[in-house]
């Protein structure tokens, strides 16, 4: 997930989460269905697809469920808008099938491959997650997805690999926000070699047991829980092995504000505000921020040695 600059923000998109939720709902049935009418696609604000196949993962956290309007509706998408229900209203624009990602850099199967393909051969997985933004709210999600380690794996990187770089789709007509100079488009994300390879990260293809709404990245965006939200790049169109740390997004706009790493480090303020607390999407209450959201267990080792205030 995403997060603007102060000049960049408009008054609603300051509104609490609580606020935003009681406001009127957007009319998800004859308004939703006649705007995808437009473009030829299904109401996919509210598509209930079914995932076929979903098996429960045990990486999950025994917490209650952030609500399915709450994870679809209250969304930072920046190439579907700016504003937080920006992505949902505009989500109809994205045609996420057919879909092709490109393989490139040091490994010994590059090309282009449907999607249907990449993940192949791969159990979709359940997983519930901690999912934390920069601008200290949270979520609890049950992400479907499958492990990235074992898609990276197919395309046999090489040894000189050492990180793995993301890129989301460029194309204004369907995604209407690259046509303002907000970042500089398309969107990079990219990871080290041992945090893609880490089995917590998945690439995600669906939530709730669902397909991928668009607002949330369809057909299939990045997720890795221990990291604040804006790692989490969306519609996939190019993973690339790479010897050196990749180019991303938000560390291009803003260096001092948003490191390559962003692990969530509740003793690394933000320079604008505090990451000490955060508030759960539904709660009226702040609660202490977890060192790596809640898994330092599971991923502290990855960054043995580190300074994490440096390296942030």
């Amino acid at each position: 997930m995403l997060i603007r600059r102060p000049s960049d923000l408009r008054p609603s998109e300051i509104t609490s989460p609580e606020l935003f939720h009681g406001r009127r709902r957007f009319l998800q049935g004859a308004l939703a269905a006649g705007a995808a009418a437009a473009f030829g696609l299904p109401a996919v604000a509210s598509a209930g697809e079914k995932l076929p196949n979903v098996v429960k993962s045990p990486y999950r956290v025994d917490e209650p469920l952030t609500p399915y309007d709450a994870v679809t509706e209250y969304n930072n998408f920046y190439e579907l808008g700016t504003g937080k229900d920006d992505p949902q209203r505009n989500a109809a624009r994205l045609k996420p099938k057919p879909w092709t990602v490109e393989i490139a850099g040091a490994c010994e199967q590059p090309g282009r491959v449907g999607f249907d393909d990449l993940i192949a051969g791969l159990a979709l997985e359940e997983r519930v997650y901690r999912h934390r933004c920069v601008e200290a709210w949270s979520m609890v999600v049950p992400w479907v997805g499958v492990p990235l380690g074992q898609v990276l794996a197919k395309y046999k990187p090489l040894s000189s690999a050492k990180y793995v770089a993301f890129t989301t789709l460029m194309d204004p007509q369907q995604f209407p926000g690259q046509r303002l100079p907000v970042l500089e488009w398309p969107y990079r994300e990219g990871l080290r070699m041992d945090e893609a390879l880490h089995p917590l990260t998945i690439l995600a293809v669906g939530v709730y047991g669902e397909v991928l709404p668009n607002q949330n990245g369809a057909p299939l965006r990045l997720v890795v829980p221990w990291k604040y939200g804006f790692k989490g790049i969306k519609s996939i169109v190019k993973i690339e092995f790479v010897e050196h740390e990749p180019r991303t997004s938000w560390n291009l706009a803003a260096p001092d504000e948003y490191g390559f790493y962003a692990n969530v480090n509740p003793a690394v303020d933000h320079p604008r505000w505090s990451q000490k607390r955060e508030r759960r999407i539904g709660d009226w209450l702040k609660r202490d921020t977890l060192a790596f959201n809640g898994y330092g267990e599971q991923v502290a080792s990855l960054y043995s040695g580190m300074d994490l205030r440096k390296s942030f």
